[in-house]
């Protein structure tokens, strides 16, 4: 299942970027700031690179069916109302995806951390941005989860900054995605299927994918 979770121009803005973060006059700010998160500079590129070329690309989790009611003209539609008829249901489904580049690697990447940080900070970061994606975001009939793509990484990195000194890197990166994910997206999986009840739902897709994105970014300002 393949369908891209950014605008077109912002995936293409970010593969033209690539050989300017590696080749640009930052080299070493960026092999330093990786470094932070245990990763080689070549690794880096490599798993952003992944992340790109894998958030088109869907893995499909489970199904979901459900009842969606149908009509067939206004006409009828008046009819039916005026007479007390009920309307004609159909039967659909909602296969819910994990989106790789926006949740499958990044999730993967954000686990690694626990490794390497302090599990009580990342734990108290993942906390409080699981609290926040969750209100920042909502559910647009038809589309999916919406949510402001700074709200999260800015939580996280600058609760990172104030409580995890020299982690705060590695922290701000792990608190983040996963409580962009927990928050925006499964938190809000009971009220998605309820809503939109045919299609794909894509876990780190659409709507959530620029903040999980940016909580890497954020990561590595940090350093």
């Amino acid at each position: 299942m393949f369908y891209l979770p950014v605008s077109l121009l912002l995936f293409v803005v970010l593969v033209l970027l690539l050989p300017l973060l590696w080749l640009g006059l930052a080299v070493d700010v960026v092999a330093l700031a990786v470094a932070k998160l245990g990763f080689s500079r070549d690794a880096a590129l490599l798993l952003l690179v992944a992340v790109l070329v894998g958030s088109p690309i869907n893995i499909p989790l489970y199904r979901v069916e459900c009842e969606v009611t149908v009509v067939e003209d206004l006409a009828s539609l008046w009819m039916r109302q005026f007479w007390g008829i009920p309307l004609v249901k159909m039967p659909q489904e909602t296969v819910v995806a994990l989106n790789v580049g926006g949740g499958l690697i990044p999730v993967v990447l954000a686990l690694y951390q626990f490794g390497r940080a302090n599990v009580a900070l990342i734990l108290a970061v993942l906390a409080l941005v699981t609290v926040v994606s969750y209100f920042a975001s909502h559910v647009v009939p038809g589309i999916g989860i919406q949510m402001n793509p700074l709200v999260a990484p800015a939580t996280a990195a600058l609760a990172a900054f104030l409580i995890a000194g020299e982690e705060a890197p590695a922290v701000a990166f792990a608190g983040g995605v996963l409580g962009t994910v927990i928050g925006a997206d499964l938190l809000h999986l009971p009220e998605v299927l309820r809503r939109n009840c045919s299609g794909i739902l894509s876990i780190g897709g659409a709507g959530v994918f620029d903040g999980i994105a940016l909580c890497g970014l954020f990561a590595l300002l940090l350093s």
